[in-house]
């Protein structure tokens, strides 16, 4: 079992787990609720109070200097999820600027070529947003590309 000096919090269940405690039994030896040991688990915010009677019970202290770390990670992940989110709006353009066209041209069969013309602009629109937004070619994709060349693990 693995002794740290500092712990973030998000190791808090897993260390609880190497000294196979229920969350109960760390709430009783915190004095926190369940719910409170819960919460911290799920990932949700810390008080001081509740930190420094977990780190208490562990026997250590509670490093917050990961909490940099977070915050980037928090950030990243409203960063994608905005980027994601202007997708879908992009997409419900594109679809809302082709049923206009496609209804037009169930009458009128000649002008279907409109229709095809519009539809390759979205896609290239689309596509050409995806590469510039979403990181396909990234970290993780040089990674697992160089390990695969040079076998590596």
């Amino acid at each position: 079992m693995r002794q740290p000096d500092t712990i973030n919090v998000r190791e808090i269940k897993e260390m609880r787990l190497e000294r196979h405690w229920s969350q109960d039994q760390l709430a009783e030896m915190s004095g926190l609720s369940i719910r409170t040991i819960q919460r911290i688990e799920n990932g949700e915010n810390a008080g001081l109070e509740s930190l420094k009677a977990l780190a208490a019970v562990f026997e250590i202290n509670i490093a917050d200097s990961d909490k940099k770390k977070e915050i980037e990670q928090v950030r990243e992940e409203e960063a994608y999820v905005q980027k994601v989110k202007g997708f879908y709006k992009l997409l419900a353009i594109a679809v809302m600027s082709l049923i206009v066209p496609l209804i037009l041209d169930v009458n009128d069969t000649a002008n279907w070529s409109t229709l095809g013309w519009i539809f390759i602009s979205w896609v290239v629109i689309l596509s050409v947003y995806s590469l510039n937004m979403f990181d396909f070619f990234g970290e993780k994709w040089k990674r697992k590309l160089i390990n695969r060349k040079f076998k590596k693990k």
